[in-house]
């Protein structure tokens, strides 16, 4: 299915000097990175950070931007269910009161002098994706359909298919090959025909509310949508109060499943250019 609704920004940043692994001579302590954010007000979050040891989230400062961190092990982290909640738990936390950029899973540097460096080097555009994503947040949309609902639907609207089921049923067994083939190819048109209608519809109910969306791979044979909308928290609510008009309009063909607020993973990339100790 041909992705047809591009995001119209992505906010992709590069820097370097944050190394994946200590020398000899460097600590053995790191700082986890889970968030970058604009104020020059100290945070702490208390002990919540990473790896279940009691780790104070606190914030790393240069000018008017601040990294959200905790000390950590040099280590690379398992994307467990643990160290992902802890991850996100920070962020949602952070996010409840101010834009932020989040960092992907398992984000370390090696000193506080790094983070500074990051913050000083790629300032201009780290500012600059915060002022395009500012006040908003992204709200998670997946879309799975009945598939024998909706063949049953598009049997009945369709003459053609409908005939063909009734000359296949009609016919002698042996002699139905070629018709069942033909039967397979129309229902499978169809069927795709009906998605993009679905996914069309739901695209346009849900454009008045938010500022981009992206499409992302879908997952299993019933899955129709796999999307991501970033929305303006003072839009938040009519967004959903048009989702919720949407699983009215499609109660028992469509299932909605809807997730969020997250922070704005799908409409920002942050790439760091890691360099390893000698």
């Amino acid at each position: 299915m041909t992705e047809r609704h591009p995001t119209p920004f992505r906010g992709t940043l590069e820097a370097e000097g944050a190394g994946a692994s200590p020398s000899r001579d460097e600590p053995s302590e790191g700082k986890y990175v889970y968030c970058v954010v604009e104020g020059r007000e100290e945070l702490d979050l208390g002990p919540i950070g990473i790896g279940g040891e009691g780790r104070h989230v606190y914030t790393v400062h240069f000018g008017e931007l601040a990294a959200v961190v905790s000390d950590t092990p040099l280590r690379l982290y398992d994307p467990t269910r643990d160290n992902l909640l802890a991850h996100e738990r920070v962020n949602e936390m952070v996010m409840a009161g101010r834009t932020i950029i989040p960092m992907s899973f398992g984000t370390i540097f090696r000193t506080k002098e790094d983070i500074i460096e990051l913050l000083r080097s790629t300032g201009r555009a780290f500012s600059d994706v915060l002022v395009k994503i500012r006040d908003k947040l992204e709200l998670g949309l997946k879309v799975l359909w009945d598939r024998d609902r909706v063949v049953a639907q598009v049997e009945s609207e369709d003459p053609a298919i409908s005939g063909l089921r009734e000359e296949i049923t009609n016919t002698e067994r042996g002699s139905t090959y070629f018709a069942r083939m033909q039967l397979g190819r129309l229902v499978e048109s169809a069927l795709e025909e009906r998605a993009e209608r679905f996914i069309s519809d739901i695209y346009d109910t849900l454009r008045p509310f938010s500022v981009a969306s992206r499409s992302n791979k879908v997952i299993g044979e019933n899955m129709i949508l796999n999307a991501a909308f970033l929305v303006e928290r003072a839009s938040e609510e009519q967004f959903d109060g048009a989702v919720r008009d949407l699983s009215s309009r499609y109660d028992g063909l469509l299932q909605f499943k809807y997730t969020g607020p997250w922070p704005p993973y799908n409409f920002v990339n942050i790439k760091l250019k890691l360099e390893r100790a000698d």
